[in-house]
């Protein structure tokens, strides 16, 4: 199993530390957008590595789902968990990252930020802090990858995982509900975990399975679309993609009070009851009967038995 040691702003740690109560989604944010974020597949370790003059390790999260999204929409979604009190704040210091490294910014446009989403993360206390790894160079970027099943990887690992399953209770810390790579002794290899999402990373993670498209209407007006779930999340243990849909504003408010549906063959349908209570709804019966656009990837699909219980507990008919 891979984990990645990240530099870290130490003003973004020292915020996120302080929040009461504590933060279970971060947007570890890149203050440009141009690259992606390939070096973890989701569930494995981000380890937070804080600049000079601190050189150590100060926590750790669990990487969800890397998104490019307007500074805008990162904080709609994220809020407080980008690091920073206010929206002013948090574009103030990626306006100043910006201009360091010479990314041409007109001060009044919504520019485009890197944002890799971290659950469940840990803060430690300063006299807490792990070792940095022996080889670390000062030329080193945006961080470094390591293997945590040996050397160096695998003692500033069991070190993090100490320091964070003391801050916990051990229930809690190694329950389902939590992200990622977890679940294991601090004398084992580490064992790979499926992630499971936050409220927060669900959004964005469902935005781009669906292409940042309505699955109805293919609207791809950014600020329009949101995620809904398909059976309520109250229910389920876990937020998942398959059991979301991307839809335009209406749409999604129409679906949650079940003036429309999706059947199980992923035909969208429209109850008759907006014409009996509201008179109206002529470009939604338009659509009725039409095929929604699906995830790419199956997996992300809405899951069948969603479906059904949509169709069955919410739909109006």
């Amino acid at each position: 199993m891979r984990g990645f040691i990240a530099n870290t702003d130490y003003e973004w740690f020292t915020f996120l530390r302080a929040m009461e109560p504590p933060v279970d989604e971060v947007n570890f944010w890149r203050p440009g957008a141009d690259t992606g974020f390939k070096a973890l597949r989701p569930g494995e370790p981000l380890l937070f590595k804080l600049k000079v003059p601190y050189n150590a390790i100060g926590g750790f999260g669990y990487f969800a789902h890397y998104s490019k999204l307007p500074v805008s929409m990162a904080w709609e979604v994220y809020g407080q968990a980008n690091g920073a009190p206010t929206f002013p704040a948090i574009r103030e210091r990626l306006l100043r990252f910006r201009n360091r490294f010479d990314m041409e910014t007109d001060a009044r446009q919504d520019f485009w930020i890197g944002c890799i989403l971290i659950n469940q993360p840990a803060f430690f206390a300063d006299d807490d802090w792990v070792r940095m790894p022996d080889e670390w160079s000062s030329n080193t970027g945006q961080g470094k990858g390591y293997d945590l099943a040996s050397g160096e990887g695998r003692r500033i690992w069991m070190e993090c995982l100490a320091r964070g399953a003391a801050g916990r209770n051990r229930d809690s810390w190694l329950s389902p509900d939590l992200s990622g790579v977890a679940e294991q002794s601090p004398f084992g290899a580490p064992t790979e975990i499926r992630p499971r999402l936050g409220q927060r990373s669900f959004r964005v993670a469902v935005l781009d399975s669906y292409g940042r498209r309505c699955a109805v209407t293919s609207e791809r007006t950014l600020p329009a679309l949101e995620a809904a779930h398909i059976r309520d999340y109250q229910d389920l243990p876990s937020h998942s993609i398959n059991n979301g849909i991307l839809f335009r504003a209406d749409i999604h408010k129409l679906f949650d009070a079940g003036y429309v549906t999706v059947t199980p063959e992923h035909r969208f349908e429209v109850s008759r009851r907006i014409k009996e209570e509201f008179e109206n709804g002529r470009q939604y019966y338009a659509l009725h009967g039409t095929e929604i656009r699906l995830p790419e990837n199956p997996a992300n699909r809405p899951a069948v038995e969603a479906l059904w219980w949509h169709n069955e507990q919410r739909y109006l008919g």
